[in-house]
């Protein structure tokens, strides 16, 4: 195992619970816990990494309180990406630390690296028409989700017919990629792209079985990022 850790977490609800029990299990120390406005007086103690895990509404000020108090931080929370290029100046202005990814799970980065082989072995031929679906648990604030959006935005960035996404009762097929979106309860995630065609259909499939993958994969993170300096995503870390 590298090295043990002293981390913060911020945020503590489904996934913040997970990431304490898998990080005490892998021999790393919760310096403290923020979940609330008072918390924050205790921050950041002895931590050496912060992973924050919390709503679109608070995870930029939450990721600028780290960069104040000189913490790296590693951001799973989704929704907050349109100010992605104010997070980013910030963080190398002041030399600081932020590794944020729309999902942490091991697989799911996987299923990105598929999701963009497959669109440029598709995209010569026009007859396909791509459209994701997404289904998460009822406590999900965000929909789309994070992991939808990247998805995407990856066949986007590949296929020139494409200029943007819109939720399935809004798509126009010549130049936007339908997502449909669900929320049931009890579902830690899943998502599926689908290639229709006049003759068949291709489909890659991601599913989340619990939240101990996206748990493993921040605290993957943390121990990869905590002494460098800049703005990682996963791709950094999996040299993809």
């Amino acid at each position: 195992m590298k090295e043990a850790l002293k981390i913060a977490i911020i945020g503590y609800g489904k996934m913040g619970h997970e990431i304490e029990k898998h990080a005490l299990a892998a021999g790393h120390e919760i310096a403290c816990i923020v979940d609330n406005e008072d918390d924050w007086n205790q921050f950041p103690g002895e931590a050496q990494v912060a992973i924050e895990f919390t709503t679109p509404d608070t995870a930029v000020n939450n990721i600028f309180r780290c960069f104040d108090a000189s913490i790296p931080v590693v951001s799973g929370t989704t929704g907050w990406h349109n100010r992605l290029p104010e997070v980013s100046m910030i963080c190398l202005a002041k030399n600081q630390t932020l590794l944020y990814a729309s999902n942490f799970s091991l697989g799911v980065n996987i299923f990105f690296e598929i999701n963009r082989r497959l669109t440029a072995l598709l995209a010569p031929f026009k007859d396909y028409q791509p459209g994701i679906s997404e289904t998460h648990h009822t406590q999900k604030i965000d929909a789309p989700s994070g992991t939808a959006i990247v998805l995407a935005n990856e066949i986007i960035d590949q296929d020139q017919r494409f200029n943007s996404w819109k939720l399935k009762e809004q798509k126009n097929l010549e130049t936007e990629i339908p997502i449909e979106s669900m929320r049931l309860d009890q579902v830690p995630g899943t998502h599926v792209v689908t290639w229709n065609g006049p003759a068949d259909s291709i489909e890659i499939k991601h599913t989340a079985h619990n939240r101990s993958g996206f748990a493993q994969g921040a605290l993957l993170a943390a121990q990869w990022v905590w002494q460098k300096k800049g703005i990682f995503t996963m791709k950094d870390l999996l040299n993809l």
